[in-house]
C-alpha cells in the first residue's frame, strides 16, 4: 500500500471499524454508523479495487487500500470490524473475507443483498441487528485477541455441538485461524449440513471434516480420537433449555453429564493439548437440572487430573442471537399478534451476543494453563421486559402486550456468575476473570456411577437425590408456573 493510515481516534467503546466499498452504499453506511453511536461501530477507513478512488476521502475517512490489503490495513489500523457494504458480493467471496479477517480477530458483517434494491440508499434502520447495546445495556465487546490465532494455527481441533448455534460460529472462527484441520462433530446431520455449508459454499458432507456421532457413545468417542487424533477440543454439545431438563433429568445426566465425561476421559487417554468445556452462569449455585448438569460437568473436569492435558470451562450468560433464544421468541410472538410472555416484571439475566460468547471460548483457550473456569464481564443482569420493550421500539412496535407467566420450577429472579466458595480473579484480559472451583466432594466418582444407573433406568427422583448429594449447593426450586408457557429461560 501505498497511502498512509490515517488513524482515527474512536469514541470510547466503540468498534474501529473498515468500510468494504467505497461506492454509495459504503458512504451512506459509514456517515449512518457515525452518526448513531449505538450501533457501537466507528469507522476509520474503507477499503475499494477501484484505483481512482485510491487515497480519496468520503465524509473524512480514506480509501486505505484494495481488498487485497485486508491484512495490512487491519493490523495497521486496529480495527476489529469489516462491515462489507457491496450488496452484490457473492458469498463465497464474502466468506472468504470472513475467514482473512479471522485470522486477525477481526469480525464481518454483510450488508444484506437485498438492500441493493433499496435505490442504494442505506438508512439506520436497515442495521438494526447492530443494535445490541440499548438491548444489554452495554456496548457489544470486542473480546477476541489476535493472540487467540497462536492457540489454533496449524492444530487439529474438534468442535462438538458444531451444528448448534455456538458451536457453527466457534467453526467459522477457528477455521478463520488455519487449523490443520477442523473436525465438526454433531448427532444431527441437517445440523452439520448447514453448518458445513456456511463454511465452505457446498455441503456433500462427504469429507473427514464432518462426523456424525452421539457423545453419550464412549466407545464411539474413543474411535475417533484415534483416528483424528485431535489437539484441541471445543465442547459445545449439551441439553440447554432449562423447562426441558425440569422434566426429563435423566436426559440431562446422559447428556450434559455422562457425554461430557466419555469426551474428556477420551481426550485426555489420547493427549489433547487442551479441552475447552462451555457450561453455563446457571452453573453458580444452581437451582435447576441445567445449572446442576453443568456444575457436574465442570467438577467432571476439575476430578480428572491429567498429566498433559489442559481442562478449562467458559461460563455463558444467555446468548443472543442463538437459535430458540429470547429475541426469536419475541420477535415471532410480536409478528403473530399476540402477547409476550415474561415469567415474572423482576425477572432478569446475564446477556452475551455469540460474538462475545464465542470470544470467551477462544480466550480462554489461549489463557489457560491449568484447571480454572473463566467468566466474560457482561455488565449488570438486564431486566428481560426492559429487553422486550427496547426490542419492540427497534421493530418500531409501539405497544406490546405482556403477559406474565410465573417463575417455572428451576427459574432465578436474577443469575449469577460465581457460586459459593468462588472468588473472581483478574487475567490478562481486563474483561474477563477465572475462578478455581471447589474441589469435587468425597465419593465423587462412586457418586457419579450411582447417578449414571440411575439415569440409564430413568429414575427421575433418584436421579434428582444423587444431583443433590453430588452438587452441595444445588438447591432446587419450586417455581410459580401457571399452565402452559413452553417457553426459553426466563420468558
Amino acid at each position: 500500500m501505498s497511502e498512509p493510515l490515517l488513524l482515527q481516534h474512536s469514541e470510547k467503546n466503540l468498534l474501529r471499524t473498515i468500510v468494504v466499498g467505497a461506492g454509495e452504499a459504503g458512504v451512506a453506511l459509514a456517515r449512518d454508523l457515525r452518526r448513531v453511536s449505538s450501533f457501537g461501530l466507528e469507522p476509520v477507513g474503507f477499503l475499494d479495487d477501484d484505483p481512482a478512488k485510491r487515497g480519496r476521502r468520503y465524509g473524512g475517512r480514506r480509501v486505505l487500500g484494495t481488498l487485497a490489503d485486508l491484512e495490512e490495513v487491519l493490523e495497521h489500523s486496529r480495527a476489529d470490524v469489516v462491515v462489507v457494504a457491496i450488496p452484490s458480493m457473492p458469498p463465497n467471496e464474502v466468506r472468504q473475507l470472513g475467514r482473512r479477517a479471522a485470522a486477525l480477530g477481526a469480525t464481518v458483517l454483510h450488508l444484506p443483498p437485498f438492500l441493493s434494491a433499496l435505490q442504494r440508499q442505506i438508512a439506520g434502520t436497515d442495521m438494526r441487528e447492530l443494535q445490541v447495546g440499548p438491548l444489554i445495556g452495554r456496548p457489544e465487546m470486542h473480546v477476541v485477541s489476535r493472540h487467540a490465532r497462536e492457540a489454533i494455527a496449524g492444530k487439529r481441533v474438534l468442535v462438538t455441538g458444531a451444528g448448534g448455534s455456538i458451536g457453527s460460529e466457534l467453526c467459522r472462527q477457528v477455521y478463520g485461524f488455519g487449523p490443520e484441520q477442523l473436525i465438526m462433530l454433531d448427532h444431527d446431520e441437517s445440523n452439520l449440513h448447514r453448518t458445513q455449508l456456511e463454511l465452505w459454499g457446498e455441503a456433500l458432507l462427504d469429507t473427514e471434516n464432518t462426523v456424525v456421532a452421539d457423545i453419550r457413545d464412549s466407545e464411539r468417542l474413543y474411535q475417533l480420537f484415534r483416528d483424528y487424533r485431535p489437539q484441541i477440543v471445543f465442547h459445545a454439545a449439551a441439553l440447554k433449555h432449562l423447562p426441558v431438563l425440569e422434566r426429563h433429568p435423566c436426559e440431562g445426566v446422559k447428556s450434559n453429564v455422562r457425554g461430557t465425561q466419555n469426551l474428556v476421559e477420551a481426550a485426555v487417554a489420547h493427549d489433547v493439548e487442551r479441552f475447552v468445556l462451555i457450561s453455563t452462569d446457571k452453573a453458580a449455585n444452581p437451582t435447576s437440572v441445567l445449572g446442576a448438569t453443568k456444575r457436574l460437568a465442570e467438577l467432571v473436569l476439575e476430578s480428572q487430573q491429567p498429566a498433559t492435558t489442559v481442562l478449562t470451562a467458559v461460563r455463558f450468560g444467555n446468548v443472543l442471537g442463538s437459535r430458540g433464544s429470547l429475541l426469536h421468541v419475541v420477535r415471532d410472538q410480536l409478528a403473530s399478534g399476540g402477547p409476550v410472555t415474561i415469567t415474572h416484571p423482576d425477572v432478569s439475566r446475564f446477556f452475551m451476543t455469540i460474538e462475545e460468547a464465542v470470544g470467551l471460548v477462544l480466550e480462554a483457550a489461549r489463557m489457560s494453563h491449568g484447571s480454572a473456569t473463566y467468566v466474560l464481564d457482561m455488565g449488570e443482569p438486564v431486566r428481560i421486559v426492559d429487553l422486550v420493550h427496547n426490542f419492540a421500539g427497534l421493530l418500531n412496535v409501539r405497544d406490546v402486550d405482556v403477559k406474565y407467566t410465573g417463575l417455572r420450577p428451576g427459574e432465578k429472579l436474577t443469575e449469577e456468575l460465581f457460586g459459593a466458595g468462588e472468588e473472581a480473579t483478574p487475567t490478562d484480559h481486563p474483561r474477563i476473570s477465572m475462578t478455581v472451583a471447589p474441589p469435587p466432594p468425597a465419593g465423587f466418582r462412586a457418586g457419579l456411577r450411582e447417578l449414571y444407573d440411575a439415569a440409564a433406568h430413568n429414575r427421575p427422583d433418584e436421579v434428582s437425590r444423587h444431583l443433590r448429594r453430588l452438587v452441595p449447593e444445588y438447591s432446587p426450586t419450586p417455581g410459580l408456573v401457571s399452565a402452559g408457557a413452553p417457553y426459553p429461560d426466563g420468558f
